[in-house]
């Protein structure tokens, strides 16, 4: 008898909730029920989230779900990091979350560094790379906003929505782990670290390992949703903890790159690594399922493109996923390089501008065409790609032998071929929906349907069709990358 999983599953961008179907012969399958877009919203000079427009859609889609006469065996959420509502003493919701991109994080960081304790000692302490909208950073810029002082708890966004359903709170260690407020060794939060910056480690919920069960559907949104009350489970709630999750590794040998919106590059670790090499390289350590530690490095992504298709369709190009790479495939080669990274491409009014702006100041030519717009991004994001994952190479316990790609970016046959002519190394693409499929997986683990992380892993590959991608021109690539480092200053 087949067995149904509904998956939550929010970008930076937009959502959606999955239905899995795991049959008796040990097959997934998915079906997506609703998709919603959302962005962040501008309010007197601040970024929120919309956190009650993205419910609505979530019970919809649970709505939909109990309309087809499917009772789910359970129900979990993932999400991106960092951010964080706010909850009164009488269960409310206090405002709206801040978004991670508010300009008020601007050099939120350094005013960290300068008043509460070095980068080297937070580093050292945490593991996590340092990032402007870290949740350590926000904590400190916000702990005198109303919000704040009047939460009786704080929540990260899986475990908000979760309570939402629920009405119990948890702080799930996976999700936690992406704010710099964890002891990377115990697991647990930094009391010491919290108190420093005016905040008790009691506003956080208790913590959860992913594929606990944090409860059963409130009865009002049962009868809402015309589900019953089934269970929620505290899956791997960051959304890149989950994509990690679904990789079809058939061994230990691989490197993982979780595409979309933004970039997750990194590897499988059995402890945290926090050294010398990682520190220079802002390399980040985020908890994993099953003991394990995602040592990554976050790398913007389609971001970049995003925001240029967003200018061009203003002016009244609004071009498909096939027209725009096929744009890039008929523009020149390396043309110019930029940083994906760079501060001016974080937030810009025009980002078009910005990249014209990025090659005029480093002696580039500057792309005229939209298609040689979009070339320059990929491949600038295949050679950033290449220079982290050889620092990944050197912090290994095995050799890394191919680069497994995940995610919606994985859809995308040009950039992942230039990817593995960058890296030199063997691309495997697939799943696309991976972070709702590791969303499965881990709520069919708490299900007991599922022992392990390997048999998680087996079920998937045998369910999902994969493409492998072979470098090619090496010659080539590596002049290109080293003009890219000359140019970066790497």
């Amino acid at each position: 008898m087949s067995r149904y999983f509904l998956a939550v599953d929010l970008g930076a961008t937009s959502g959606r909730t999955i239905l899995g179907t795991i049959d008796a012969g040990g097959k997934l399958t998915t079906e997506e029920i609703n998709r919603f877009k959302y962005k962040m919203m501008p309010i007197d000079g601040h970024l929120y989230w919309n956190i009650y427009y993205i419910f609505e859609q979530i019970k919809e889609g649970m709505a939909i779900v109990g309309r087809k006469g499917i009772v789910p065996a359970s129900i979990g959420v993932d999400t991106w990091g960092v951010d964080y509502a706010c909850i009164a003493e009488d269960g409310s919701l206090v405002g709206l979350p801040h978004a991670y991109r508010d300009p008020q994080l601007n050099g939120a960081k350094d005013r960290f560094f300068e008043k509460v304790m070095s980068a080297s000692q937070l580093y050292r302490r945490t593991g996590i790379q340092h990032l402007e909208f870290n949740t350590v950073f926000q904590l400190n810029e916000y702990k005198d906003t109303f919000a704040v002082k009047a939460a009786s708890k704080l929540a990260f966004i899986p475990d908000a929505i979760s309570y939402l359903l629920t009405g119990n709170l948890v702080t799930e260690y996976t999700i936690a782990s992406t704010g710099a407020i964890l002891n990377p060794e115990t697991r647990s939060l930094d009391t010491e670290l919290l108190e420093t910056i005016g905040i008790p480690a009691e506003k956080f919920g208790k913590m959860a390992e992913p594929g606990t069960v944090i409860g059963t559907l409130k009865p009002s949104i049962a009868a809402e949703t015309g589900l019953p009350e089934v269970p929620v489970v505290a899956v791997a709630g960051h959304d890149t903890a989950s994509a990690v999750a679904a990789v079809p590794a058939e061994d230990a040998n691989f490197a993982y790159l979780s595409s979309g919106t933004w970039s997750l590059m990194g590897i499988e670790s059995p402890c945290p690594v926090i050294n010398d090499l990682t520190e220079e390289y802002n390399i980040t350590n985020e908890g994993g399922i099953e003991s394990t530690v995602r040592v990554l490095k976050n790398i913007t992504g389609m971001w970049i493109v995003e925001q240029c298709l967003a200018c061009w369709k203003k002016e009244g190009h609004d071009y498909s996923y096939p027209e725009m790479v096929a744009l890039a495939e008929a523009a020149p080669e390396f043309l110019a390089f930029i940083d994906p990274d760079d501060a001016a491409f974080v937030c810009p009014d025009n980002m078009p501008q910005a990249i014209e702006r990025y090659c005029k100041a480093t002696g580039q030519k500057v792309p005229q065409t939209h298609g040689e717009f979009i070339r320059v991004i990929f491949e600038s994001l295949a050679l950033k790609y290449r220079w982290i994952l050889d620092v990944f190479r050197k912090l290994a316990s095995s050799p890394v032998k191919r680069l497994h790609v995940i995610g919606g970016g994985s859809r995308n046959r040009f950039l992942n071929q230039l990817t593995a002519d960058a890296i030199g190394m063997e691309v495997v693409a697939g799943p696309a929906e991976g972070t709702a499929i590791g969303n499965i997986m881990l709520q069919a683990k708490a299900d007991g349907l599922v022992n392990s992380l390997t048999e998680m892993r087996q079920i998937i590959a045998r369910s999902i069709e994969i493409e492998r991608f072979q470098p090619r021109d090496k010659e080539k690539w590596e002049k290109a990358f080293a003009d890219y480092k000359s140019t970066m200053k790497l």
